[in-house]
Parts: C-alpha cells; sequence; structure tokens
C-alpha cells in the first residue's frame, strides 16, 4: 500500500483522483486547498490531515519523510501556474508528483523539471488518460499500422458549456490557466499530437475570451479545430439531447465516437504508474509546446 497527499483538493477535479487512490488500495495522509469545502474527504479517506495553509501542509509533509509514514506520491490538482511549484514540493520531500494537465504551462519549466527528476531520483507523471480509452487505443494502433508519410485530414470540435463563474475563476485569468487552449484544449492537442506526430505548424484564425479556432500541420494529418465554453456554441442535437458539452473528431470525414469509456480513465492512469509505467516529461511536452504556440498567436 503506498501513501499519498493531494493538493487542490477542493477543486473539480480532485474527486476522480481521490476515487482512483482508493480503487487502487492506497491511502490518502494529507490533503490541502486555500477552500475549506473539502467534506469529499469523508467519502474517500475520513482519516486525512487537512490543511488549508499551503505552508503547514509543507511542512507536515517535511515532517513525515524521516518516518514510517512517508509520502510516497503527491498528486496535484491545484490551478495550472501552482503545478510546477506543487511539484518541486513532491521531488524535494522524496515523493513522486502525479500532476494534472497541463504538467506547467511553459515549455522551458519542463527541462528545469527534468533535471530535478535527475537531482531528487524522483519520477514526475502526469495525467493523459485519454491515451487509455480503449477506442483511442484501438485507432492509435490502426494509425501505426499504416504506410509511413500518409496524412489525414482531422476536423476537432470541443464545446464545454460554462457559466459566468468560469471567467470569475482562476481558469479564466489567462496568467494561470494559460487560456481556453491550454485549459480545455490540451486534452485534444495531446491526443492529436500522440496519434499524428509533432506539429510542424500552427496557426489561430481568431481567439476570444470564450472560443478559439484555428489549423496546424501534424506530421501525419491537417488538423482545423474549434474549442469553445459558450453555450450559444452547442449543436441543435446537444441542445434537443440536453446535453452541455459536444465534443466530436472526423478523420477523414468519419466521425470517431468515444463518448463513453470516461468513468474509471483516472484509476487505470494510477494504475499504470503504480504498474512501473506512466507518462512522464516528454509525453507531456509536444503539446504544452504546441500550446504555448496557440497562446502567443
Amino acid at each position: 500500500m503506498k501513501t499519498f497527499a493531494i493538493t487542490g483538493v477542493a477543486g473539480y477535479i480532485a474527486p476522480r483522483h481521490l476515487k482512483a487512490i482508493k480503487d487502487t488500495g492506497n491511502v490518502l495522509i494529507a490533503a490541502t486547498d486555500p477552500h475549506d469545502s473539502v467534506g469529499i474527504l469523508d467519502q474517500y479517506f475520513p482519516e486525512t490531515a487537512y490543511f488549508r495553509e499551503f505552508e503547514r501542509f509543507d511542512r507536515h509533509l517535511d515532517k513525515l519523510k524521516h518516518t514510517e509514514k512517508k509520502v510516497d506520491y503527491i498528486s496535484i490538482c491545484s490551478p495550472n501556474h501552482l503545478h510546477d511549484a506543487h511539484i518541486r514540493l513532491a521531488l524535494r520531500i522524496g515523493a513522486d508528483a502525479i500532476c494534472e494537465k497541463p504538467l506547467v504551462l511553459n515549455p522551458w519549466n519542463l527541462d528545469a523539471l527534468a533535471e530535478l527528476e535527475k537531482e531528487y531520483g524522483k519520477k514526475i507523471y502526469t495525467v493523459l488518460q485519454l491515451r487509455l480509452h480503449p477506442a483511442l487505443m484501438k485507432l492509435k494502433e490502426s494509425l501505426d499500422a499504416e504506410p509511413k508519410g500518409k496524412k489525414h485530414k482531422v476536423e476537432l470540435t470541443y464545446i464545454t458549456s460554462r457559466g459566468p463563474w468560469y471567467r470569475y475563476s482562476w481558469k479564466g485569468d489567462h496568467q494561470k490557466s494559460g487560456g481556453i487552449a491550454t485549459n480545455i484544449g490540451i486534452h485534444f492537442f495531446d491526443m492529436l499530437t500522440w496519434m499524428f506526430g509533432n506539429y510542424s505548424d500552427a496557426e489561430v484564425e481568431f481567439t476570444e475570451s470564450e472560443r478559439m479556432k484555428g489549423k496546424m500541420s501534424l506530421e501525419n494529418a491537417e488538423v482545423d479545430w474549434f474549442l469553445s465554453i459558450d453555450a450559444k456554441d452547442l449543436p441543435k442535437e446537444a441542445i434537443d439531447a440536453g446535453r452541455r458539452t459536444h465534443r466530436s473528431i472526423k478523420i477523414d470525414g468519419n466521425e470517431i465516437e468515444f463518448t463513453d469509456g470516461f468513468t474509471d480513465l483516472h484509476r487505470d492512469v494510477y494504475r499504470d504508474i503504480l504498474a512501473g509505467n506512466g507518462f512522464g516529461i516528454e509525453d507531456a511536452r509536444n503539446s504544452i509546446e504546441l500550446v504555448y504556440r496557440l497562446r502567443g498567436k
């Protein structure tokens, strides 16, 4: 049984990590978040030590590092701009880091973290759960079997409605979230670069606070993409079905269906890491460099 701590435990994504830790037979011994709406802990790990102040959390983990309660992993679910600092904490106390996407906001931070991995002898993992989706893994296998150099036409549309709260939270602050391309699109840009290779060119056709549109050239695909958090962009079929999210990926005009199969992907990510595998810094590099370029356009 491994011991875990978590940052950002009051956030949206944290319950998936709590469930993954529990489902893999491990224990959470410490958690932190400046917001104290953390009753979710009672559902999974009621004995967890909770700290509203990050400094007290840091001190607590530092005291444990030379005891039998030493933390093996820190799961990082905090706002994007804090990921780098929280990863550094994990390595400093002798733990591996499991960090939500994006691993960092700026590509040069990846090189610094790679050096720290070597210095501390610990690993930095990132959550690229779409790479473990059964339908997408099958698609990846078929693409890998194609003749080298074959180019596909890909259309990506991702609309995930958000209310007014979004723009007032850290997610609406580009300095903290990296904007829509980073905070919303990173999942799919990672998936596309994983499937079709790194980008050689990328352009933004327009960008607003709630939507972005552009094109990019990958090694084996030409991609048109559209991202939005505005419910007004939802297609009629989504509205009629009462859905506030619409995701569509077409390859050469054929729709790729992967609506289902998301429930246990975080658990699968944890199982993969605990088995000695997992996705690391270099796996995240292509998509982080891409969204950084899109942000600067």
